[in-house]
């Protein structure tokens, strides 16, 4: 369970606390501090599997991209600020954030070419809250991970079935792509990302690497 703390706090007093010395994960959610639950190790599994697959794609086509330890993504119109799972951002565009040097926080669209949320027990903010906050920042493309099905029939169909759900910013709003284990014939299907259109990768090969069966 997610501990939340109701105590409405802004960014600014959040952030002065972000992080603390306990080693524990905290964003913000409309000014509502929580606490978010220790990953499973499946779920720490397919970050780093995915970290190396981005890494080696952004690399070989000579992207000035980079994936940071601990950056804190915040929509300019709301007392919220996330830790995505995975957060690539364009290196050059941060001298243009006015939060990144002293707080390492991104809000522009153009620092951010891709998210990655890794689904664990508290689901509903990837798919609901979440969601609609990377939109509105503007936020190209934004996977949702949902290795072990935890998400909603609503999100990810009856009966539910691990999907890798991607994002795509179409004229402002969000367009979802899902890809399961295999297609109808029972073949694999590889995932077609806008921001690495030549990345060889499938939904089967994401949910192999958190061990878990498909």
């Amino acid at each position: 369970m997610i501990q939340t703390l109701r105590k409405l706090v802004t960014f600014d007093e959040f952030v002065a606390k972000y992080p603390d010395n306990t080693g524990k994960r905290y964003e913000l959610h409309d000014g509502v501090i929580v606490e978010m639950p220790q990953p499973t190790g499946y779920h720490e599994q397919i970050i780093v599997f995915l970290v190396q697959k981005f890494l080696l794609e952004y690399s070989r086509i000579s992207l000035n991209y980079g994936i940071p330890k601990t950056v804190l993504v915040k929509p300019l119109e709301s007392e919220s600020a996330y830790s995505p799972d995975i957060l690539i951002l364009n290196l050059p565009n941060l001298v243009n954030e006015p939060l990144w040097k002293k707080e390492s926080t991104v809000s522009q669209a153009e620092s951010i070419p891709l998210v990655v949320e890794v689904v664990s027990s508290n689901w509903r903010d990837d798919y609901l809250k979440k969601a609609a906050d990377y939109e509105a920042v503007g936020i190209p493309e934004y996977w949702i991970v949902d290795y072990a099905a935890l998400g909603g029939r609503r999100f990810i169909g009856n009966p539910k079935q691990p999907t890798v759900s991607v994002y795509t910013l179409i004229e402002g709003e969000y367009q979802v792509s899902q890809f399961q284990g295999s297609d109808a014939c029972g073949g694999k299907q590889r995932i077609i990302s806008p921001t690495f259109p030549e990345l060889n990768l499938t939904a089967e090969q994401i949910f192999q690497a958190g061990a878990y069966p498909i």
